[in-house]
């Protein structure tokens, strides 16, 4: 599973590195959790949170069907 989440965040990259930032992946859990951590412009932005959960978390929801949540940390 961990190699399908790395090709789903592979799709966001692009517009997370336009605006300055990157997401990296920490870890994908048996319940179904990814663990990621936003960097670069990102990691401080006000909107972090509307990203992880608007734009990463329901790409990564569409592209592998595991995947339960996404967290930051």
């Amino acid at each position: 599973m961990k190699e399908k989440v790395e090709a789903a965040l592979n799709k966001v990259r692009p517009y997370l590195q336009r605006d300055g930032g990157d997401v990296e992946l920490i870890s994908v859990e048996d319940d179904g959790t990814v663990k990621v951590r936003l960097t670069g412009a990102c990691g401080g932005c006000p909107m972090a949170t509307q990203t992880l959960k608007n734009g990463i978390e329901r790409v990564l929801k569409e592209e592998v069907k595991e995947v339960k949540e996404v967290v930051s940390v």
